[in-house]
């Protein structure tokens, strides 16, 4: 191998780390706001946690984050509205992303 197929094979490595760590946090911020939504709707224990998978699982429906912030948002009604909810997503997605930093 040459140096520049190593090069070639080092970035292909490290886009591809980069794109799961990507996944990794987003379906961590998701499982966040699940908890979050589920203590605002008085759900504990194995309730919360099965809300929490609903919501990672709503992000599957489409591109984006706008399907996960819909089904959130119908859930809680008048609790909190979308833009909370974004607010909420974006402040989670630092979080998620600190907890994977600590694990690896």
């Amino acid at each position: 191998m040459t140096t520049f197929d190593d090069r070639e094979k080092a970035f292909e490595n490290k886009f591809a780390h980069d794109e799961e760590m990507a996944f990794r946090a987003v379906a961590r911020r998701n499982k966040l706001l699940g908890l979050w939504a589920a203590e605002l709707m008085g759900k504990t224990g194995d309730d919360a946690d099965a809300y929490a998978r609903e919501v990672v699982k709503a992000d599957f429906e489409e591109a984006g984050h706008e399907d996960v912030v819909r089904k959130v948002a119908v859930d809680l009604g008048d609790i909190a509205d979308a833009d909370t909810i974004r607010g909420k997503m974006d402040e989670l997605l630092k979080i998620a992303k600190g907890q994977l930093a600590k694990e690896v």
